[in-house]
């Protein structure tokens, strides 16, 4: 029987990150040319339930049944087989490599569970919808990030560029004029769930303060979604640049983030800002 395969794009988010945890909306887009490849292979002379997961990237090699209960491939595995009903699994090699960055903002966690969500259905012959793909991406992400918002499940589920509020419908977004993008990793690795834990924490300090920042991502949020749909990228470049300092005030930029953005702007960006959690990871800059 020969390898099955599935994949998932990575993401980044254009504006409202962290406002987003507090019911702002956000926008985020799927980025294509970074990308999780599973395959499965199906081992018809190892033991019934004997399920081989290979991870070169990271030196994964192990047996399924050897893994915690609260590892992500585990819960990865555990909720296909509920969505579908399946009590026991057939023999077989899970393979699962990847070209998105770890810990960089760019989605790679829930890129992974959505992947492995979308080989592992359709080998058992029942391939799921993205809404049920994204759901179980969304509960894989609460060992990654804790509280995640669920904007990262969603966009990669479905590879469309999403206007995202927490608890709402999704909202798929159309843009007339295709925009470019440049994305420079810092080099630094940002554990979202630290730097969304920290934040919390300083939000509870001083509640009105956070929550008047996050009104104003509110409205660059829905600025942005005009622009993108009337397809003026010089008013979106602007609002990127006012969220990277509504993102420097919630103190979740660094002096490094600080200068890719301030270097992309003096080459010539329309609009430059941090993309994900901060504190590490990666920048956007809207280009001609």
């Amino acid at each position: 029987m020969p390898a099955i395969y599935a994949y998932a794009p990575g993401k980044v988010i254009l504006t409202g990150e962290h406002a987003v945890v507090y019911g702002r909306p956000a926008i985020a887009v799927p980025v294509h040319e970074v990308r999780v490849r599973a395959a499965i292979q199906a081992n018809p002379t190892d033991s019934k339930g004997t399920v081989h997961i290979l991870a070169p990237d990271i030196s994964l090699d192990t047996v399924l049944n050897d893994m915690p209960a609260d590892h992500p491939m585990s819960i990865i595995f555990r909720e296909v087989q509920k969505e579908l009903g399946i009590e026991h699994l057939p023999a077989l090699t899970l393979t699962v490599t990847s070209t998105i960055p770890i810990a960089a903002g760019l989605g790679s966690g829930a890129a992974i569970s959505v992947a492995i969500s979308r080989v592992l259905s359709s080998f058992l012959g029942a391939p799921l919808p993205e809404e049920s793909i994204s759901r179980i991406a969304f509960e894989t992400d609460h060992f990654y990030h804790g509280t995640p918002s669920g904007i990262d499940n969603t966009v990669i589920s479905y590879g469309r560029m999403v206007f995202f509020i927490r608890g709402k419908p999704i909202e798929m977004l159309a843009n007339p004029l295709a925009f470019t993008l440049v994305i420079a990793d810092s080099g630094k690795k940002s554990l979202t769930g630290k730097v969304v834990h920290d934040l919390r924490t300083r939000v509870e300090i001083d509640p009105a303060r956070y929550q008047a920042i996050f009104d104003r991502s509110e409205i660059i949020s829905r600025s942005a979604r005009e622009a993108i749909e009337q397809g003026d990228h010089t008013r979106l470049g602007t609002l990127l640049s006012d969220n990277h300092f509504l993102l420097q005030q919630l103190a979740v930029s660094t002096a490094h983030l600080d200068l890719l953005v301030k270097t992309a702007m003096e080459a010539g960006a329309l609009g430059a800002k941090l993309s994900g959690a901060g504190c590490g990871g990666n920048i956007i800059a809207l280009v001609d």
